[in-house]
């Protein structure tokens, strides 16, 4: 526990008991956390680099709103830059030069390797498919079912028929 000092009910300052968290979650492996899962879309990893195990940063996911909004953002990034690394290397492919040497280390020849490795890539994108979706949706409000898209189907469907009751009465 520590002490803080807080407003008392007679207008003077008193002491005030504030638990300690003791889920280990402080503010600067939130945001390792963050950032390395933002930077590697690797839920494993950024748990490792916070000093956090895999399923302690699932329960704070749970528990914490705020932690669990974090974690879409994040992931949100993270996705968009393997979308875009995905689509350059879909464009442009990569390229590994080889070099192979003699016996007593000199150069003997150069290869030059040009490739388009997009399975791990593409499973990533799998995996995390939904839940970008979703969070997408959530943020633009628009969904193929919302209200806003039905609305304006039946203002379209509403022109459509006056635009007939017009030619037909013609």
């Amino acid at each position: 526990m520590r002490v803080t000092r807080g407003p008392r009910s007679g207008g003077g300052i008193g002491a005030q008991k504030k638990r300690t968290r003791h889920d280990g979650w402080t503010q600067a492996r939130i945001r390792t956390f963050m950032e390395t899962l933002a930077h590697t879309c690797n839920v494993s990893e950024a748990a490792r680099q916070a000093g956090k195990s895999l399923t302690s940063a699932y329960e704070q996911k749970r528990r914490d709103p705020g932690f669990a909004q974090a974690w879409e953002q994040a992931l949100d990034m993270a996705y968009d830059e393997l979308e875009t690394l995905l689509l350059r290397q879909a464009l442009f492919g990569t390229e590994q030069e080889e070099i192979v040497l003699d016996g007593e280390g000199a150069v003997k020849g150069r290869k030059v390797k040009r490739a388009v490795p997009l399975a791990v890539g593409l499973r990533l994108l799998l995996a995390h498919r939904k839940e970008v979706l979703e969070s997408r949706a959530a943020r633009t409000g628009e969904r193929p079912d919302g209200e806003d898209a039905v609305a304006r189907i039946h203002a379209v469907m509403a022109e459509v028929r006056r635009k007939r009751g017009l030619a037909g009465s013609g």
